[in-house]
């Protein structure tokens, strides 16, 4: 496959936040291939499943990465997650949505890549409905645009900001990953 511009969100609201993202951005950089932007952490609020204890549930740091790869998106895929499983996660304990983790890696984008399946679907089917995605995007790749949308990460989260959404649909109530 040619090389390939892709982004990684990153999120965790369990353990060494910080120390969990420089382990992950060190084998991102050695598996999946090198970074040539990183945006600044950013602290958000998680959120919580209905009739689940809110106080269960830290805040999350998170932030994006911009690699260059010529791994194919499922194979990426499956690099993400074993970095994962090597950092703590381990989804089988997960129940349900939006549990606390200790380090969540989601493949955002590979360039204009359309692919609705297997996995992983891309554009990632909910990227434009999260500021906290978005934020670090359009810090580290401000112009790519959403090839279903037709519109670039900085007018995505410009209409977040607005609540102009792209696809009629409000947002999330807040910012955490899933």
């Amino acid at each position: 496959m040619r090389p390939r511009r892709l982004v990684v969100a990153l999120g965790a609201n369990l353990g060494p936040r910080e120390a969990t993202f420089a382990a992950a951005l060190a084998a991102l950089a050695a598996e999946v291939g090198p970074i040539r932007a990183r945006s600044r952490w950013i602290e958000t609020d998680p959120l919580v499943p209905p009739g689940d204890d809110p106080a269960r549930h830290p805040r999350y740091l998170n932030g994006a990465v911009l690699l260059v790869s010529r791994l194919d998106p499922a194979a990426v895929l499956a690099r993400l997650l074993a970095i994962e499983r090597r950092l703590g996660r381990d989804r089988r304990r997960e129940h349900g949505r939006w549990q606390p983790r200790p380090i969540d890696l989601d493949l955002l984008l590979m360039e204009d890549l359309v692919r609705d399946a297997p996995d992983p679907v891309l554009p990632h089917p909910r990227l434009h409905e999260r500021r906290f995605v978005l934020e670090p995007l359009v810090e580290i790749w401000p112009d790519w645009r959403h090839p279903r949308l037709g519109l670039t990460a900085r007018e995505l989260l410009a209409r977040l900001r607005t609540r102009a959404f792209p696809l009629g649909r409000p947002p999330l109530s807040g910012y955490a990953e899933e």
